[in-house]
């Protein structure tokens, strides 16, 4: 036991009863010099080092006695012998957690505020089956791994402790020893609700919340909202690069809150997505090598500020989504890596368990414990965070058993293939727990390639994800914005083609932080011409994400036309809004997403058919394209130019005639633009053209979008 080796010390430790009256007590104490059962007379007597206490006899002690000892410089100290108390685990949440089905074990495991029989302190528990000992450390015991060795319950590793007297706020790790391992080795909690600010790497015990909720008509509306017809305009926020203090220093959660929500609410966005703000040990991973799943980033404050950052979104109407990530996880000596001395939560083999390219470890979605870790997460953010939705991240990466691997670097699934099973059934169980717990939240899957219904229904054969980011969408459209607009007209198709697919599934278009890092450059500067024309290319491209079936997404700093590619370390270049042609970008996308939001035909229908047509999808000569937004009431006319050749007197074709508004022009003076356009409103005659029975003529700025309701 004092190797850290014995599977129960309550066997050898606590109060034993021998024959008639006696009993004997042992106690670990290794930093007392002399000890004594409170209110016997004879002192305990040091049997072992370092620090094993006895005594014995036939006086009538308590059922939770209490110890006296004195360290070496004469201290005093007078603690509950946390060996006197019962197992507090029970075996049905031993038995639910061991079928990958406890969906509240995060209320069992780890570090909690717990009252036995009328002591108050902290139950710690967690998952380690291939442990031959562990023990709880921290500053309440000098992290001293003797102190206080763990039980272990049954065959399936869970570990426990009640350990009266102690209380919130203290930092603490486990001490694990494995069979296979030369030296114990230090590990944060997995289930932690609160670590200490980086560099330190400890759990915290964390004060139970008593955040009292004001998002009750949120919550309630959420539940019926129809998310699939109404308009969703999400903002990307990086919590630690949006705005700082002039010393650098992050803006907390409740700072983000005061300044962040008005930001949003004036430009009219639905909902905002943060970059993960679960705990991660190094500011440059953006979030994605997390360490603490179930803790928001001590970086910005506490758990119940992170709260209130979330009820003051849902109190002005913007919905909070959290990017979520479950497919990998990094190899920080204090983390999840080799947890117990085994491959616990990865795989054995580097060839399933590794991301070599990312340094990083893959879950084992195969293991019930590793699976109810996960699935309880992203149920656990949803029900104490009020989040509203999850978008998970690299989601290609889960599917597929070859994902950015070589030949002989990966292994076939059973049937040969190279689809990983295992992960399919994992974010299909994901996506029918969510939806299933939490009406009206999202899902939305960061997945890069052709894999077949992934925002379908699991009852039909899908993943079951509400929708999909559209990386297709994303990687023809700023390939065609790069191109001169000299030579457009040979890459009209690159337009057009995702016209042939944007219905096989439920698709965010989405201009996020991907696209402006690594050398990729700023959205501006991926623009050709001038500054002039970047700007009008910008404006001209946000008119065409706006105006095309899908939802909305933005990465913070795009609004207003970052020059420069993001960079985590330092907050966005608002300065930039002291330039007219940079506040033009930003009124422009304000009135995009009221015009988005407001006009029900660009919005009603994103994910059917019908919500949609060609005018003309053939004028590859003049780089034109026009279509219809409709819905069952009305429609709008969409007219984009890709060139900055202004064309007067061109004819397009539209369902009837009469008088059109001309509801938004991206060359608006307003915008930064030339200012030309068609007085405001235009007439339709019975003239047929482009396969319609009415047209009308306009003139069409240069590189700009304009849209026309009857």
């Amino acid at each position: 036991m004092l190797e850290l080796r014995h599977h129960d010390p309550f066997q050898i430790l606590g109060c034993h009863r021998l024959d008639g009256d006696n009993c004997v007590v042992r106690s670990l104490l290794p930093e007392a010099s002399f000890a004594r059962i409170k209110g016997c007379s004879e002192p305990l007597q040091r049997i072992a080092e370092p620090g094993l206490f006895e005594w014995s006899g036939c006086e009538i002690l308590a059922e939770h006695f209490e110890i006296e000892w004195w360290d070496s410089e004469g201290r005093y100290f007078c603690e509950i012998d946390p060996y006197t108390f019962l197992p507090q685990i029970s075996d049905l949440d031993l038995h639910l957690f061991g079928e990958g089905v406890h969906w509240h074990i995060y209320d069992k495991l780890g570090a909690h505020s717990h009252k036995v029989d009328g002591v108050p302190g902290v139950l710690f528990a967690l998952w380690a089956p291939d442990a031959e000992g562990v023990s709880v450390v921290g500053d309440f015991n000098d992290w001293n791994p003797v102190a206080h060795p763990m039980r272990c319950r049954g065959g399936g590793g869970v570990w426990e402790l009640f350990v009266p007297g102690v209380a919130c706020g203290f930092h603490y790790k486990f001490e694990i020893k494995n069979r296979y391992m030369t030296h114990r080795v230090l590990k944060a909690d997995p289930f932690a609700r609160s670590f200490e600010k980086r560099p330190g790497t400890a759990s915290v015990i964390a004060t139970e919340s008593n955040y009292r909720w004001s998002d009750r008509e949120w919550m309630q509306h959420r539940k019926t909202w129809d998310w699939r017809h109404e308009p969703v305009a999400i903002y990307e926020l990086h919590a630690g690069s949006w705005r700082r203090h002039q010393r650098g220093e992050f803006f907390s959660y409740r700072e983000l809150a005061e300044q962040l929500i008005p930001y949003l609410k004036d430009m009219g966005f639905t909902h905002i997505e943060l970059m993960p703000i679960s705990e991660h040990p190094l500011d440059e991973s953006w979030g994605y090598q997390c360490t603490g799943y179930y803790a928001p980033s001590s970086r910005f404050g506490h758990p119940d500020d992170f709260r209130f950052f979330v009820d003051s979104c849902h109190q002005a109407g913007i919905g909070v989504l959290l990017d979520w990530v479950a497919g990998h996880f990094p190899k920080d000596s204090h983390g999840l890596a080799r947890f117990d001395g085994s491959a616990l939560f990865e795989h054995a083999d580097p060839r399933q368990g590794e991301h070599r390219d990312w340094g990083t470890l893959i879950f084992n979605y195969g293991r019930h414990e590793v699976r109810n870790f996960l699935l309880a997460n992203a149920l656990f953010w949803l029900r104490e965070f009020h989040i509203d939705g999850l978008r998970v991240d690299a989601v290609a990466s889960m599917l597929y058993l070859d994902y950015s691997k070589e030949e002989g670097e990966w292994l076939k699934n059973e049937y040969g293939g190279n689809e990983n099973i295992e992960a399919i059934e994992f974010l299909r169980r994901l996506n029918e727990k969510v939806h299933e717990e939490f009406p009206g939240t999202l899902v939305i899957a960061e997945e890069s390639t052709a894999w077949p219904m992934v925002s379908r229904p699991t009852w039909a054969g899908g993943l079951g994800f509400s929708m999909k980011w559209n990386m297709g969408w994303m990687n023809d459209t700023l390939g065609y914005f790069s191109h001169d607009p000299i030579h457009r007209r040979y890459h009209h198709q690159e337009l057009t083609f995702a016209m042939l697919y944007a219905y096989h599934e439920n698709f965010v278009l989405a201009l996020s932080h991907d696209e402006v890092v690594h050398g990729k450059r700023s959205l501006l500067e991926k623009m050709p011409g001038d500054d002039w024309q970047k700007f009008a290319n910008l404006r001209l491209l946000y008119t065409y994400m706006y105006t095309w079936p899908g939802k909305k997404l933005l990465f913070m700093g795009a609004e207003f036309a970052q020059r420069s590619e993001w960079s985590a370390d330092h907050q966005l270049d608002w300065q930039l809004l002291e330039h007219a042609s940079h506040r033009g970008i930003r009124t422009l996308l304000t009135d995009l997403n009221k015009l988005y939001r407001e006009t029900t035909p660009l919005h009603r229908y994103d994910f059917d058919a019908c919500g949609f047509s060609w005018i003309d999808c053939h004028d590859t000569e003049q780089s034109v394209l026009s279509y219809l937004r409709q819905d069952d009431d009305g429609f709008v006319v969409v007219i984009l130019n890709f060139t900055p050749v202004p064309r007067h007197g061109y004819r397009i074709g539209v369902p009837q005639a009469g008088r059109y508004t001309e509801l938004f022009n991206s060359d608006s003076l307003w915008y930064g633009g030339s200012n030309l356009g068609n007085g405001g409103q235009v007439e339709a005659q019975p003239i047929p053209w482009m396969g319609q029975p009415n047209s009308m003529v306009v003139t069409l700025p240069p590189l700009a979008g304009l849209v026309f309701s009857q």
